[in-house]
């Protein structure tokens, strides 16, 4: 039975713990703030609650298989889970509204079709059929088998081919080119710029750039198609809460208000973790589920409006609805200056609202990464202009929120990097095939030998499910040795 230190209490370090005490080590999470969760966060005020990370959850297995190897009750037993039905709404600047229904391809063929024309669902199933080839073949090096330094490890993982069209729509010229980026392929593809933005806003949301991510990126919209998007009862911070509780039936023990500041050596390899307070923790095995002090490479931002709104949910409402504007990208330099696409999440749940005449809604949209200049990068005023324009785009879709609203509550990335500790506040994405590896995540094992790495910044990178992965990739390295590749 080994002493493991774990630092940081996310998702993927939750994850983690869990599987490694459950395999019988003494497992203590350290953790600087004092509560879990990491991203899955709480905003509570007056009766409403609102998740302040991600909303929604995909690929739900990664969950079931924790709940699965660590305890008697399955996950839903612990939190209910519910398929969201129609996936997302996209309304668009020319007054388009389509619905996608959830885990039917032949219901968003016939949806796409009847809103932006004939054809538009065969070229949007063409599209991810080769991602769902481009899914096959790299599933395993990207989501299944840990990530070590060795390059033929790296090579594997970052191999990514996308398969060509039957009958491209580019000319040879092109092809002969360097790997088209996915707003390329979207572009010139799927041929209409309505189509092109809804693949786009698929990947925005895991803090991946449509015009620099590799055409592999479209793996992420198979994913939500194929295995849909869910909904933890009670909000996605119920998911965190049921992860935390398991890791206290496996006697996981938790110190908050406990920053680690480094992995402590002693022979060549990890022997605990060093405390902000001058404590020294002994352990023979370290995994690092902080943030650390280096920025992510990649990811964006997200700026996010919590609106208490007077008044029922109105009938038939979306659970998602995702407007796209038309407006030009960010600016980079100068700050954000309008949103592209907003998401609107409205959960019709009773646990975040105060009673049903009241509603709950949540805002968001994707913003730049911080740029690398002196300047002091937006100030409050930049936000609650950026925030205005969340807002604008709601009216002008329709949504009629203004006039319902009885307070709001604006969140930058600046409140993300307070809360989580992740540099600049960044949605960090998840490991990308392609790129020339430029897409992958830090490596699951650390510097030194009996040190290792979970979360959003280790491979397989960022989103929840991948959080989760990276925390089963960890303790399978610990329990079965430096020469595990993951479940079979």
């Amino acid at each position: 039975m080994a002493r493991i230190a774990v630092v940081g209490a996310g998702m993927g370090a939750l994850a983690a713990a869990a599987r490694l005490a459950t395999a019988g080590h003494r497992v203590t999470v350290y953790e600087r703030t004092g509560t879990h969760g990491g991203a899955l966060r709480r905003y509570r005020r007056d009766g409403f609650a609102f998740d302040t990370g991600p909303g929604l959850l995909h690929l739900p297995a990664v969950w079931r298989d924790l709940f699965l190897k660590t305890g008697r009750q399955p996950l839903e037993e612990c939190v209910p889970l519910h398929r969201v039905d129609p996936a997302a709404e996209h309304r668009f600047a020319d007054g388009t509204v389509v619905r996608l229904p959830g885990l039917s391809r032949g219901g968003v063929r016939q949806a796409l079709d009847a809103a932006l024309g004939p054809g538009t669902g065969d070229r949007w199933a063409a599209l991810l059929d080769r991602a769902r080839e481009s899914w096959e073949r790299t599933r395993r090096p990207l989501l299944e088998e840990p990530l070590t330094p060795d390059p033929g490890r790296r090579a594997a993982a970052a191999a990514g081919h996308w398969p060509p069209a039957r009958r491209s729509l580019r000319p040879a010229a092109w092809r002969r080119r360097r790997p088209p980026s996915l707003a390329a392929v979207a572009r010139d593809e799927l041929r209409d710029p309505r189509l092109a933005a809804l693949l786009g806003s698929v990947v925005s949301a895991y803090g991946v750039d449509p015009g620099t991510a590799p055409a592999h990126a479209a793996v992420l919209a198979y994913v939500e198609e194929t295995f849909g998007s869910w909904y933890p009862e009670g909000g996605m911070r119920a998911l965190a809460d049921a992860v935390h509780r398991r890791c206290l039936d496996r006697g996981v023990r938790f110190v908050f208000g406990a920053e680690a500041t480094g992995v402590l050596e002693r022979d060549g390899r990890a022997s605990g973790v060093q405390l902000a307070d001058g404590r020294r923790e002994p352990a023979d095995h370290v995994v690092w589920g902080a943030p650390g002090l280096g920025a992510p490479a990649r990811g964006t931002g997200r700026c996010t409006l919590l609106l208490a709104l007077r008044g029922p949910r109105p009938a038939d409402t979306a659970h998602r609805t995702v407007l796209h504007s038309g407006n030009p990208d960010p600016d980079p330099d100068g700050g954000p200056r309008a949103p592209r696409t907003v998401t609107v999440l409205r959960p019709d749940d009773p646990a975040l609202r105060p009673d049903d005449g009241h509603e709950a809604v949540v805002l968001s949209a994707p913003v730049p990464a911080p740029g690398p200049g002196p300047g002091p990068g937006p100030g409050p005023e930049d936000w609650a202009a950026f925030g205005e324009r969340m807002l604008d785009a709601a009216e002008a879709a329709g949504l009629r929120l203004r006039a319902r609203i009885r307070w709001r509550e604006l969140r930058t990335p600046a409140d993300v990097a307070r809360e989580t500790g992740m540099p600049g506040g960044l949605v960090p994405p998840p490991a990308l095939a392609g790129g020339g590896g430029a897409w992958l995540a830090a490596p699951n094992t650390g510097r030194l030998p009996g040190a290792y790495r979970v979360g959003g910044l280790a491979h397989p990178g960022g989103g929840l499910a991948h959080a989760g992965m990276s925390g089963a990739m960890a303790a399978g390295l610990i329990t079965e040795g430096p020469h595990w590749r993951g479940s079979s």
